[in-house]
């Protein structure tokens, strides 16, 4: 086991830095939850980007789906460093949101052009919403029940929103067309819908049982990388929203020392 999570925080260390250091920053204890639904999202989010062969990619996402029908049964799981691990982590009932996240990222083997705003936030809900529910609740936040469900559902769409806008360069330089519209109006939408998704997560933050805290540290800058995209649209091709390393390394110790929403 102690063997697994290694492997899996040597994946998540190499492939997420940001959310590495959000499980880092967490109790020990945590980490065991953590490390594997990190590692387990990294490797879906970057299956249809391995191979150029759309079937491949569908196929690589197929096997994640299928891992995660035998967690839902409750029977023999395949041997996996990364599934392993995420077996002991999750129960049955998480399932769905996590077969969400993998069958939204469908959508990545074969990139379409958004049509609008919503089509944006429908994709980025699936895809961050339930890691950071699934993290809550396993961490502690069963006993809130919908309270904390309806904090990761905000959560998620802030911190997707904002490490969308920070990855458009990218996308773009990748052929891909991130965003509706290519025009400033647009960027503007995203990043209001993403501050006022972080608005209602700071509003219902003290109900977050501290236990289950640590799942929301991945969003530590998140408010201020919204906001500064939403005050200068421009920011965002320019590849000039994300904090330098000592910024947001600062700015996630916080959060995991004060317990505070930053």
């Amino acid at each position: 086991m102690n063997d697994d999570l290694n492997a899996c925080a040597a994946l998540v260390e190499r492939g997420d830095p940001v959310r590495f250091r959000a499980a880092m920053a967490a109790p020990v204890a945590a980490r065991r939850v953590l490390f594997p639904l990190y590692a387990f999202n990294l490797e879906v989010a970057r299956a249809p980007w391995v191979t150029q062969e759309p079937l491949i990619a569908r196929m690589r996402l197929q096997w994640w789906r299928d891992a995660l029908a035998e967690i839902a049964e409750g029977g023999v799981v395949r041997r996996h460093e990364v599934v392993t691990p995420l077996a002991l982590a999750i129960r049955a009932e998480d399932v769905p949101a996590l077969d969400r996240l993998v069958a939204a990222r469908d959508r990545d083997v074969e990139p379409a052009d958004f049509a609008n705003e919503a089509e944006v936030l429908d994709y980025l809900d699936a895809t961050s919403t339930g890691l950071i529910a699934v993290a809550a609740h396993r961490l502690g936040g069963d006993a809130s029940g919908a309270a904390v469900g309806d904090v990761a559902g905000s959560a998620g769409r802030a911190l997707g929103l904002a490490n969308w806008l920070m990855a458009v360069p990218v996308l773009e330089a990748a052929g891909r067309r991130p965003l509706p519209e290519g025009s400033d109006t647009a960027i503007a939408g995203l990043a209001r819908a993403g501050t006022v998704a972080w608005q209602e997560v700071r509003r219902a933050w003290r109900g977050v049982p501290n236990a289950a805290k640590p799942a929301f540290f991945p969003m530590a800058g998140a408010g201020m990388i919204l906001r500064r995209a939403l005050r200068d649209p421009g920011l965002v091709r320019a590849d000039g929203l994300e904090p330098g390393q000592l910024q947001a390394r600062l700015r996630m110790a916080a959060m995991a020392v004060s317990g505070r929403l930053w």
